[in-house]
C-alpha cells in the first residue's frame, strides 16, 4: 500500500483546471473544499466577457459550452469551454465545471471542482468533491458526503487515519480514475491516479494509484 497518494500534487495535474490557483496552495486537495464558492466568485470576475456569458448574477458560461434545456444552474458557478450540461442536470452552486466536461441527465453537483474532461453523464450525485482530469463516473455512481453520525470525516489510509476537520467531504478522484456503474464513494474516499473501481462497489478510505478496487480488502495492482 506504499503507493497511497493523498497530496494534491500526487493526485492531480493542475494544468488541467481553472482552479490551479486555489489548489496549488493546498497540501491536500480537500483543504480547498470550504473555499470553492469564494474562489469561483473571484474567478468569474476576471473572466473575459468576450468568452463567457453571464447567466444570472453569479453564473458564467463559456460561449462554446452546450447547455441543453430543462436544467437548473445556480451560482456561484463557472462552466468551461465545450462543456455539456444535459437535460435534467441540477447544479446547486459552488461548481467549477472544466473544459470538455459532461454533466449528464439527472446529475446533481454541489460544491465541486471538475477538472477538464471529467464525465458525470448519468444519474450521478457529486457533492463536496474534486474530480481529476478525465475522470469518469459510470451511470448511477454517487458520492456520499456526510457520515450518518454527522461526525467529522477521517480518511483511512493503510493503517493510518487522517483527520480532515470537515463534516462534509465526498471524494477526491485522481486524474483518469474510472468509477463503475452504481458504485458508492463513502465520505472521505480518495482514489489515486489511474485507478478503477468495480461496478456496485462500496468504497471507503484511500485507494492506491494504479489499482483495481473490487471490494473492501480486495484491491489489485493494474498489470
Amino acid at each position: 500500500m506504499s503507493n497511497i497518494c493523498l497530496q494534491t500534487k500526487e493526485l492531480f495535474d493542475l494544468s488541467h483546471t481553472a482552479a490551479r490557483e486555489l489548489l496549488e496552495k493546498t497540501q491536500y486537495p480537500w483543504q480547498a473544499l470550504p473555499q470553492i464558492g469564494s474562489f469561483i466568485l473571484e474567478l468569474g470576475a476576471r473572466l473575459s466577457p468576450g468568452d463567457y456569458e453571464r447567466a444570472g448574477e453569479q453564473v458564467w458560461i463559456h460561449k462554446t459550452a452546450k447547455i441543453y434545456p430543462n436544467n437548473y444552474i445556480a451560482g456561484p458557478c463557472v462552466i468551461g469551454p465545450e462543456a455539456e450540461v444535459r437535460p435534467g442536470a441540477f447544479i446547486r452552486g459552488s461548481a467549477l465545471v472544466g473544459a470538455g466536461c459532461v454533466v449528464g441527465n439527472s446529475t446533481e453537483l454541489k460544491n465541486v471542482i471538475l477538472f477538464d474532461g471529467v464525465q458525470v453523464p448519468h444519474y450521478n450525485y457529486v457533492g463536496d468533491s474534486i474530480l481529476g482530469y478525465k475522470s469518469h463516473m459510470g451511470a448511477g455512481a454517487v458520492t456520499s458526503n456526510v457520515k450518518q453520525d454527522k461526525t467529522l470525516v477521517t480518511i483511512a489510509a493503510g493503517d493510518e487515519r487522517v483527520e480532515t476537520g470537515l463534516k462534509k467531504f465526498g471524494a477526491m478522484l485522481g486524474d483518469q480514475v474510472e468509477v463503475g456503474c452504481g458504485a458508492v464513494l463513502n465520505p472521505g474516499t480518495v482514489i489515486g491516479r489511474g485507478s478503477r473501481v468495480y461496478p456496485l462497489s462500496m468504497v471507503r478510505g484511500a485507494v492506491p494509484e494504479g489499482s483495481i478496487y473490487k471490494r473492501a480488502g480486495e484491491v489489485a495492482a493494474i498489470q
